[in-house]
């Protein structure tokens, strides 16, 4: 896009606000402008341009809380942005990521990410280390599997549905506060539920259609009775 006089614009609002967002801009590269505001921008988004990199300068917004890049080109993120330890929300939905960097882990302030209808392979075992952290989406990626040692994850739901997940680590069912467990449209043989993932976890909505199994089947599965009770609980509890 250059120094025009739009950008000139945005970058302006921006030092006064702390608001950047510049959408449907056919931007292939991150603004270079947009580097002198690292110690005041809070939020910014750059969805739906044709982003294929993230720069390392991102690590210097120290303050930002809010980052969205959705609708973009990017096949990876620096591990600089573990560096943004104010973030709260961070968006990269419907790009090309195979993978997110180990620095995550760093990102101590963070609540929600979402990086659905990307290309992610394993699941990112990182994010259990972040305490603040209620909700996840994983949803329409690559991911074949839950992994072990995530019992010490502390979101309240996690969405992994239209993934191919084949097996299910009965560490979730340690999950203290975990209460929505997303997996429909995956490759799950009935089997692969872990029976404490009904009986003893505190999962109370356990979404499952389109696996390989009967729903009817499911309904007689092990521990099904001590899910409903979770269930029904919840269900008066939002009435």
């Amino acid at each position: 896009m250059g120094n025009t006089p739009s950008l000139k614009h945005h970058v302006d609002n921006a030092e006064r606000t702390g608001v950047f967002q510049l959408t449907k801009a056919n931007l292939t590269e991150f603004p270079k402008e947009i580097s002198r505001l690292k110690n005041n921008i809070r939020s910014l988004d750059l969805s739906l341009n044709k982003l294929r990199l993230v720069p390392s300068f991102i690590g210097h917004f120290t303050n930002l809380r809010k980052l969205s890049l959705n609708h973009n080109r990017l096949t990876e993120v620096p591990p600089e942005i573990g560096q943004l330890k104010k973030l709260e929300n961070l968006s990269l939905n419907c790009n090309l990521l195979i993978s997110l960097p180990s620095s995550f882990s760093g990102l101590s302030s963070l609540r929600t990410i979402s990086v659905n209808e990307n290309k992610l392979q394993a699941f990112p075992i990182f994010l259990k280390d972040l305490k603040h952290l209620d909700s996840i989406d994983l949803s329409k990626n690559k991911i074949t599997a839950i992994p072990d040692g995530i019992q010490s994850m502390q979101v309240s739901e996690l969405n992994l549905n239209q993934n191919q997940v084949s097996t299910i680590s009965e560490d979730i069912a340690a999950c203290s506060r975990l209460k929505v467990l997303r997996v429909e449209e995956n490759c799950l043989q009935l089997s692969m539920i872990p029976k404490k993932v009904l009986a003893e976890s505190q999962i109370s909505l356990l979404a499952v259609d389109g696996n390989l199994f009967e729903m009817k089947d499911f309904r007689n599965a092990e521990g099904y009775e001590s899910y409903m009770e979770r269930y029904t609980a919840t269900k008066k509890k939002m009435m």
